[in-house]
């Protein structure tokens, strides 16, 4: 507090002021005493404000309904002046001996632990159903008005910023240029100007949360400049980073973009319910709340000199606030309308040189691509009934769990690192044994398969995580879902090359990416104390593994009951995966990543047009051998232009769909439909003996619906404020690509002709995105 300025009245209707508190944009906020000697805070309104009739009317109203607020976690409404009789209105209400939040958590202490997050979460949410109950909203929850005490924090100045709106020529600005809210602390439809519901104050309570867990303000309010902030908090996900880990899923519904996909305070207070009536706070942050209290009781208004030409203002005068200065006495300038909250420690600038990190990426997605069409050694002699891939696919998908799960952990420039360091050695290894030597060539395979999934899933999680711009991350997503997508193509025009060159791209690929990484943003080691899930990794990749296998085993035979077995076996292993998820303390998946209808329905599409597109481009391709009797090189190039519109509706068009509102389900269900449009032409050109060049606009167009679609997928899944489960989800849809497409290659395989199977996958695929993956922004449900 501070000692009153001669320009500062001595009393304020019956209460003696002793202090100020602080000022803001709406007014003056002083410390006062009544006749009783109760301690007060008294809120002073601008001369300016109060000379408008508008806002006198709707200040009468917010006041009015403001006294009916009751609450043990508010700071009630005791007495106030609202008429046209006082030539300034002024509020009292009661003063909660303790520092605001902000001072608590950036000058006094820092972050706050998880048990007194989620006590603030119950008591916050508390507070707001009883001003929600009052007919009121907030609009301005943030640190600096929740009070800290020692049984628990009080909300305060609620209903009072409503009624500036009378003055403002939107909901942001009044005519003055100050802000309704706080930008570190505002809801996306208060960015937008929209008409506010008592969700935004759970949006606001959800900003208010991260900050007294990490003390970070969301999207770096003090980086950039206002506007460049408040586009964040309306378009980009959150940065959650440090939350605790059972708070997460609740902190991510506050944070919804849509205000009805966020929780009522109801059920925040019952989420977050411990009953526990114990101490809420740390040791340190007692003592100081002890240090503040004995201050006030010792504080001693200091004497000041009254200006000779200021009259005196008596207890017992009308309740007229503050004697306007006199002309040559100018008062103090206020504070701004809005000073960002300083947080506890500097928010990191974003990573310079996307651009050149996203190359890295790709070269690093291509080597893995590359690595899964070497020629296998057990087309030399170990057995000419294993497909080619084998030593390589099943290591690849056992294992991709686990390379998300190192992602989390260690982070993903590490694990891309370890990952292409290991893919170099094993393509060496291979290299150098020679034919001669088909053990070593089969450990290879092996090694390069299980390396190039951690290069794969530490690839998706840097895409999700390395680019925090909508714009730049939407474009970051259709790049990787181009390189995923062009592995088929990539392999048929690669088989006829020979193991050597093949090795020896991969490698080449590989060490360029290396010598890249360090412009990959810096690894950020695990903040939540979560321990490595061993027991999940093994249940996943054996589940994986055995589906992968069975599906290699139907190639030769449909009905082979060891290949049944195999498939029966992987379900029921990844079934217990998901039980093991469920009830794990550090799961590598957890339940809200499952749960969201979004993901989930996500994850569906990602499998079943896996399973049409991913083994629909090979098929096509042999198709085309067999018709025009092309060579394997032929075939793979003959591809190529489908792939080319592949990478056009996936960099280009879904991106700047998305950027102009369009929701991510219209996308994919119309690349879903657009994409067996094409193949049901393709096929019949080729059932009619149409030539190459007749057919080739029907496989572009399927090419282009296949951009279409799986950009918004990948992005679906791996939406933006996962977090230290980003890895996880990544790892995820990238396994269930991987099961599709040799489920897929198993159907090319074992029926044969044109794949009008991958018609129906590809028009299901499309059915399950239009019923489960919303039009709002995907985030998973409170866990």
């Amino acid at each position: 507090m501070d000692a009153l300025t001669p320009e500062d009245p001595t009393h304020v209707g019956p209460y003696r002021l002793i202090a100020r508190l602080g000022a803001g944009g709406m007014g003056l906020v002083y410390l006062g005493r009544s006749d009783v000697g109760r301690t007060v805070a008294v809120k002073v309104v601008q001369s300016e404000y109060a000379a408008q009739p508008e806002f006198r009317r709707r200040f009468a109203r917010e006041v009015a309904a403001a006294r009916l607020v009751g609450g043990s976690w508010t700071a009630g409404v005791l007495d106030a002046a609202t008429d046209t009789e006082v030539a300034v209105p002024w509020v009292a209400t009661q003063y909660i001996a303790g520092p605001d939040l902000t001072t608590v958590v950036a000058r006094d202490f820092g972050p706050l632990p998880e048990h007194s997050v989620r006590v603030l979460a119950n008591r916050l949410a508390l507070a707001l159903r009883v001003v929600h109950e009052a007919g009121l909203i907030h609009r301005d929850l943030k640190p600096s008005n929740v009070l800290v005490t020692v049984d628990g924090p009080r909300v305060i100045d609620f209903g009072i910023a409503r009624a500036m709106d009378s003055l403002a020529g939107d909901s942001l600005h009044t005519r003055t240029g100050m802000l309704i809210g706080s930008p570190g602390f505002m809801s996306p439809e208060q960015v937008r100007g929209l008409e506010l519901t008592p969700a935004s104050d759970v949006f606001c309570l959800g900003a208010v949360l991260v900050y007294a867990a990490t003390g970070r303000l969301l999207f770096g309010a003090t980086d950039t400049g206002l506007n460049a902030h408040l586009f964040r908090v309306a378009e980009e996900e959150p940065d959650l980073t440090g939350v605790p880990e059972s708070l997460l899923g609740l902190v991510r519904a506050c944070l919804e973009k849509d205000p009805a996909a966020r929780p009522t305070p109801e059920r925040i207070a019952a989420l977050t319910d411990g009953g526990d009536g114990g101490v809420w706070l740390p040791g340190e942050v007692l003592v100081q709340l002890g240090r503040h209290a004995a201050q006030l009781l010792d504080y001693v208004p200091a004497a000041r000199a009254e200006p000779a030409a200021q009259p005196a203002v008596q207890a017992g005068a009308p309740p007229v606030t503050e004697t306007a200065p006199r002309a040559a006495t100018p008062a103090p300038p206020l504070a701004p309308a809005y000073t960002p909250t300083a947080p506890a420690h500097e928010v990191p600038a974003p990573a310079p040189r996307r651009g050149r990190g996203l190359t890295v990426i790709v070269l690093a997605q291509l080597a893995a691509l590359f690595g899964a069409t070497t020629q296998d050694p057990f087309e030399h002699g170990l057995g000419r009934d294993l497909p080619e891939a084998y030593a390589f696919a099943v290591p690849f998908a056992a294992l991709l769990l686990l390379g998300g799960h190192l992602a989390d952990r260690l982070g993903g420039r590490r694990t891309l690192v370890v990952g292409l360091t290991g893919l170099v050695a094993a393509c060496l290894l291979g290299g150098s044994a020679g034919e001669s030597v088909p053990a070593v060539l089969v450990a290879a395979r092996v090694l390069q398969g299980g390396f190039a999934a951690l290069v794969t899933a530490a690839a998706l999680t840097l895409v999700a995580t390395a680019f925090p711009g909508p714009r730049a991350r939407a474009r970051a997503f259709g790049v990787y879902a181009t390189a995923a997508v062009s592995g088929p193509a990539v392999g048929l025009a690669t088989l006829e090359t020979g193991r050597a060159i093949v090795l020896g791209i991969v490698v080449l690929l590989a060490l360029i990416a290396l010598a890249g990484a360090r412009v990959l943003p810096q690894d950020r080691p695990d903040r939540t104390g979560a321990r490595f899930d061993l027991a999940g990794v093994l249940l996943g990749a054996l589940g994986t593994a055995s589906l992968l296998y069975g599906s290699v085993k139907m190639w030769p035979e449909w009905s082979s009951p060891l290949a049944l077995g195999l498939l029966a076996g992987g379900v029921v292993l990844l079934a217990v995966f998901l039980g093991w998820q469920s009830a794990a303390a550090h799961p590598l998946l957890p339940p809200y990543v499952l749960k969201d209808r979004n993901r989930l329905g996500g994850l569906l599409a990602v499998l079943l047009s896996g399973a049409g597109i991913l083994a629909l481009i090979p098929s096509l391709a042999f198709m085309l051998m067999w018709e025009f009797g092309y060579s394997t090189l032929v075939g793979g190039l003959a591809m190529l232009p489908m792939v080319a519109t592949v990478a056009v509706g996936a960099t280009l068009i879904s991106p700047r769909l998305l950027g102009r509102g369009v929701a991510p389900r219209v996308l994919v269900v119309a690349g879903l439909v657009i994409t067996p449009l094409g193949v049901a032409l393709t096929i019949v050109g080729l059932q009619s003996g149409a030539s190459y060049t007749a057919m080739l606009p029907a496989m572009m167009v399927a090419g282009l619906g296949i951009g279409l679609a799986f950009m918004p997928l990948f992005a679906t899944v791996v939406t933006a404020g996962l977090g230290a489960h980003t890895g996880g989800a990544s790892a995820a849809v990238v396994t269930a690509q991987t099961v599709g497409t040799a489920l897929g290659t198993a159907l090319f395989v074992a029926w044969g002709g044109p794949p009008w199977w991958a018609v129906l996958l590809l028009l299901i695929a499309g059915l399950v995105a239009g019923l489960m993956v919303t039009s709002r922004t995907p985030a998973p449900a409170v866990n």
